[in-house]
């Protein structure tokens, strides 16, 4: 299917309310720098500079069918603690219902701290006790299932192996949702995937078919058979296997099967990509959607979504942004009102907006991976490019080498990039206070410079990210090499 018939069935695409459960864990990011060894031990200390918490696990799965528009309820265990209320308070500012997740007062709430050092993650620390919840839970969990199933269009079953999926959870969601007639998607953990008998569809990645059904899967042609196992095993409609680079495989139990290849332009961290996937195919299976448009949806959500750092998420917006940038790379280039007008419809999507700026006058390595870092700082990414004046008046006369509207162009077709505009002044004060972007980002030669916006996007709510460079790329040398 051509992207622009693709991007008309996500412009289409209904609402359906889906039902969600599973392990809920709290993901916390602290990011910082690293510039010394600890005199205590032969290990690195991380100067933290921001934390930020995120919903995963389960709570991963609404974040992404939130982002989607489609009504969420999710249902799971979290602890008597202040991370447990965090988690009910993040959903409820997502508009998810979490009024029956039930509340265990002998284990923790899952969280996995990541401490991160420019684009490298430098330790994870997991607070979590993973075993299967008591018989008085399971009981409350399974009472209310039927009712829960039956207002859904579809369900998702998130199985991290935290113990919220025990056997009977399973059956009375799957029994329930059978005798509905509502699809029940899962994203299995383990070996024993008869758990899931009777379910519609599972998404294992590569990795885990391989280890439910102990072989090795390396090539393409290993996959069908594979998915024929997989469904004899769990008595599935259907199996998708999803296998990074090489993209994705989907097949029905009536033999019907194809090989999407990854839409993926820039990978930064593939973590949550999964709940991504198995998201998206929810809602186009819920919205009555067959499978092989509903995996091509999904593929190309999990290539915006690797693109991002930790676990994210794709808006409606981001999608149909993406699919059209085939044909339409000049439409990203928005001034005046049409920015105004790009801003306000991303801000009502509650889309990540994340900002940068600069000359761009010979595009290098070094600008690409800036820009690729920038774009994971959040869902959409403006870029403000001096105009010819401001150039040459901080380069002085020979400068630019490319005039600003081959340089518009040139960054408008860099697939990272979601809005590209220009600014007269010499600083890019006004442009900044104009966009007010969630994330500012500067290179991280300006930490001791002192950030231009900082203060007003701070005293707005926002965070100033600074990028890691790429050593020895600029445009100075550049065009000094081309004279020598």
């Amino acid at each position: 299917m051509r992207p622009d018939k693709l991007r008309e069935v996500v412009e289409s695409l209904g609402r359906p309310r889906i039902l969600v459960i599973g392990d809920l864990i709290l993901d916390r990011y602290v990011t910082g720098a690293v510039e010394r060894i600890s005199p205590e031990a032969p290990i690195p200390v991380l100067t933290a500079m921001q934390s930020e918490d995120r919903l995963g696990g389960a709570g991963n799965v609404a974040a992404n069918l939130r982002a989607m528009e489609a009504p969420v309820e999710v249902i799971g265990v979290i602890g008597d603690d202040s991370r447990g209320r965090r988690m009910l308070g993040m959903f409820e500012e997502l508009g998810c219902d979490a009024s029956r997740c039930v509340v265990d007062p002998d284990r923790p709430t899952t969280e996995k701290t990541r401490m991160i050092s420019g684009v490298q993650q430098m330790l994870r620390v997991d607070w979590e006790k993973a075993q299967a919840i008591g018989a008085e839970l399971e009981a409350q969990l399974v009472r209310d299932l039927p009712a829960r199933v039956h207002g859904a269009q579809a369900v998702i079953l998130s199985d991290y192996g935290k113990g919220v999926l025990t056997g009977a959870v399973l059956n009375a969601v799957i029994s329930a949702a059978r005798k509905a007639g509502v699809p029940v998607l899962v994203d299995p953990k383990g070996k024993d995937y008869s758990i899931y008998a009777g379910a519609t569809l599972v998404t294992p990645n590569r990795k885990e078919a391989e280890d439910a059904l102990g072989r090795k899967l390396d090539a393409l042609g290993d996959m069908p058979t594979a998915a024929r196992d997989l469904m004899r095993i769990a008595k599935l409609d259907a199996a998708v296997i999803t296998l990074g680079a090489a993209g994705m495989f989907h097949m029905t139990r009536d033999g019907d099967s194809g090989h999407v290849p990854t839409v993926a332009r820039q990978v930064f961290d593939v973590t949550g990509a999964g709940d991504t996937v198995i998201s998206h195919l929810a809602i186009a299976l819920g919205d009555k959607r067959p499978l092989d448009v509903a995996v091509l949806l999904a593929n190309h959500a999990a290539g915006i979504v690797v693109g991002k750092r930790g676990a994210a998420s794709v808006t409606r917006t981001e999608l149909i942004s993406a699919l059209g940038r085939h044909s339409v790379g000049s439409r990203k280039i928005v001034h005046d009102e049409e920015l105004t007008a790009l801003l306000s419809r991303w801000r009502k999507e509650r889309a990540r907006v994340v900002f940068t700026n600069g000359c761009f006058d010979v595009l290098h390595a070094g600008h690409v991976q800036y820009l690729r870092f920038a774009r994971s700082q959040g869902d959409m990414l403006v870029v403000g490019v001096n105009d010819d004046d401001s150039v040459r008046r901080m380069k002085g006369p020979s400068r630019p080498v490319n005039p600003i509207g081959d340089r518009l162009e040139v960054l408008a077709a860099l697939e990272m990039i979601d809005a590209v505009t220009t600014f007269t002044e010499d600083t890019p004060a006004n442009i900044i206070e104009r966009v007010s972007p969630n994330v500012l980002v500067k290179g991280e030669d300006w930490k001791d410079k002192g950030v231009v916006g900082r203060e007003w996007v701070e005293s707005h709510g926002g965070v100033v990210v600074l990028a890691p460079l790429l050593d020895g790329r600029s445009t100075t040398n550049i065009l000094k090499r081309g004279s020598a």
